[in-house]
């Protein structure tokens, strides 16, 4: 056979040198799959006799998988006769062969169907449990054995994003890849690209630029998040010293099966709304939280709970105002709103999203939050079941009720009430 000559995009370059860990992350166009394509194709004509499977999460059919690009990069290749293509997999030179699975049909048991498999390529890896991450990397054992990683990230608590980003080992080879670093970007992929643009701004970021996904597709603040970083009142937000800080608040509890524990830190200034902070903590004790509002200085911020900062504390018995008073916080508590008091705050949030400024650099894991927070639909019947109760629910309830507070007429004088440069928890 003659020797293949496959032009690659630079950006892919570094992944062409041996390690055991590959990954390519990054948005639409990028070319990520069609590479690994392209490299699999070669290991199994380069290395005879190479098992290989191709994985994904969750794989239904074959059509889930990446067998046809495969086949196609095959044909491309002009190394048909070197491959035999069946309907479940391809056998490939020396015995070897390609085989298409789904991780989550795996046991610890079946897992270990796939020792002696030398490369292990694995496609939408933002989807890849951590479950199935441990189960696969010492499966894959073989002395020169690979796993490949290509996904477009979501969050940063993802398995594989955890593994290959933030801790990296040190015989991985990652590389961001986005639609700029394709030289075969063409016409059509570019104009794709400038619809998402113009129609989905809120999510345009994630899917063409391989940004953490900041709203979740059919979230209820997508659109007010998108139309703040536009508007740049995404950025470097600061109090001012002569007005009064709110702690909002959503009540978790404590203890392993506890909600999370979330606090805005806001102010209002005139008809603006300073977003300035934001804390979220899961299975703390109250007094963990109170640390933290002292540690950030805001021992002086009025403490806004919702309606069950009335209720006992499960550990104490004592009621969540109260302690908070006994730690020295004015405490307010918002009213039982109803029945529909989640879709009140809901739309209470969007129409006063146009006046929020965020402080980038603290809130982060609160916009997070805001930009999944979604409702939960019964898709047989295509109708919305209410907001979805998950982990994005309690920061976007926590500001769900700064919304309500701000809106409500009984509270605006108090709430935009001057006070001393002394008492401002600045001094």
């Amino acid at each position: 056979m003659s020797i293949l000559r496959i032009p690659t995009a630079r950006v892919f370059r570094p992944l062409l040198e041996p390690a055991r860990y590959k990954g390519a992350h990054g948005g639409r166009g990028s070319g990520k799959s069609h590479f690994f394509g392209e490299m699999l194709v070669e290991e199994c004509l380069s290395q005879k006799g190479t098992l290989a499977v191709c994985l994904r999460e969750v794989q239904k059919t074959l059509k889930d998988s990446s067998k046809r690009l495969i086949e196609g990069k095959i044909q491309t290749l002009g190394v048909g006769s070197e491959f035999r293509v069946f309907t479940d997999k391809i056998e490939t030179p020396g015995d070897g062969v390609i085989i298409f699975q789904g991780m989550q049909d795996h046991t610890a048991e079946s897992i270990k169907s796939l020792e002696g498999f030398r490369i292990a390529d694995v496609e939408e890896a933002q989807t890849l449990s951590a479950r199935s991450l441990s189960l696969l990397r010492p499966t894959i054992r073989e002395a020169d054995s690979q796993i490949w990683f290509r996904w477009n990230p979501r969050r940063k608590s993802d398995a594989v994003d955890e593994f290959l980003r933030e801790k990296k080992p040190s015989n991985a080879i990652v590389v961001p890849a986005n639609w700029r670093d394709n030289p075969w970007f063409n016409s059509v992929l570019e104009g794709e690209r400038r619809l998402d643009l113009e129609l989905y701004p809120e999510r345009y970021e994630h899917i063409w630029e391989g940004e953490y996904a900041k709203a979740f597709e059919g979230a209820y603040f997508a659109k007010g998040l998108a139309d703040a970083k536009a508007q740049k009142r995404i950025g470097a937000v600061t109090a001012d010293p002569l007005l009064p800080l709110k702690a909002f608040v959503d009540i978790g509890g404590s203890g392993a099966k506890a909600d999370a524990f979330a606090i805005w830190i806001v102010q209002f200034v005139g008809q603006q709304i300073l977003v300035l902070d934001y804390y979220e903590s899961v299975g703390q004790v109250l007094a963990f939280h109170v640390a933290w509002l002292r540690e950030r200085k805001y021992d002086k911020a009025l403490v806004v709970l919702p309606h069950d900062g009335v209720n006992d504390n499960n550990i104490t018995g004592k009621r969540y105002e109260d302690h908070l008073r006994d730690a020295g916080f004015e405490v307010d508590v918002v009213k039982n709103q109803g029945a529909g008091a989640k879709m009140m705050r809901i739309e209470a949030v969007r129409r006063i999203f146009p006046k929020i400024s965020f402080n980038e650099a603290t809130t982060e894991a609160g916009r997070d939050a805001l930009g999944y927070y979604h409702e939960r639909k019964d898709e047989q019947r295509n109708v919305g079941l209410g907001p979805e109760h998950d982990w994005s629910s309690h920061g976007a309830d926590a500001f769900g009720l700064m919304a309500i507070a701000y809106e409500d007429p009984a509270r605006k004088k108090d709430f935009a009430r001057k006070i001393a440069y002394s008492n401002a928890g600045y001094a």
